[in-house]
């Protein structure tokens, strides 16, 4: 198996390393976060797919500078991020458990109390850098639903091996997967 795989997206070419996650699959380790040349250069190609939203919402942490980005693009005032765990600053936090093909084990995502109500009755985008499995984005989903928002459109820059063929996803390029 190669050791890396070049990855071109929005004008920009990497050499991702190829990781082994598991017995039988291999993936190419795509991470934004300190990238700033290739999240400003795929933010505005997202955007450009979103809807108009009241909210962006995303996942600790890969997805936060894409976010960013996105949020200072559209002039929004405010993002959100689904954390990892309960913080002490969380007031009547949303909670919600994903497994994902990076993470491996039982994760909890946390909505603060106020983000919910922020976004009740909202239209809000769920956004992230890579959607593979679909788990984390599901369990953004359900937490968006329990607060009460809209959710009007899903993006990423990379879709992973399946994922590249769902139809209610917005993103750049397909990333594969290596089975082994």
């Amino acid at each position: 198996m190669e050791h890396s795989y070049t990855l071109e997206v929005a004008g920009v070419t990497r050499q991702l390393p190829i990781i082994q996650i598991s017995d039988s699959l291999a993936i190419a380790s795509f991470v934004i976060l300190g990238d700033c040349e290739l999240v400003t250069q795929a933010a505005p190609l997202i955007e450009k797919q979103l809807p108009q939203v009241d909210y962006i919402v995303t996942a600790e942490a890969k997805g936060i500078p894409l976010v960013h980005e996105l949020c200072r693009l559209r002039k929004l005032p405010y993002y959100i991020v689904a954390r990892k765990s309960i913080k002490p600053y969380m007031d009547h936090p949303l909670t919600d458990e994903v497994v994902s093909i990076t993470t491996q084990k039982a994760q909890t995502l946390c909505l603060d109390g106020k983000d919910a109500l922020l976004i009740q009755g909202k239209n809000v985008a769920i956004v992230d850098d890579v959607i593979s499995t679909g788990e984390s984005l599901s369990a953004i989903e359900r937490l968006v639903e329990k607060a009460g928002g809209n959710i009007v459109a899903k993006a990423a820059i990379l879709a992973e091996g399946e994922a590249a063929q769902r139809d209610d996803i917005i993103f750049l390029k397909e990333l594969p997967l290596f089975p082994l």
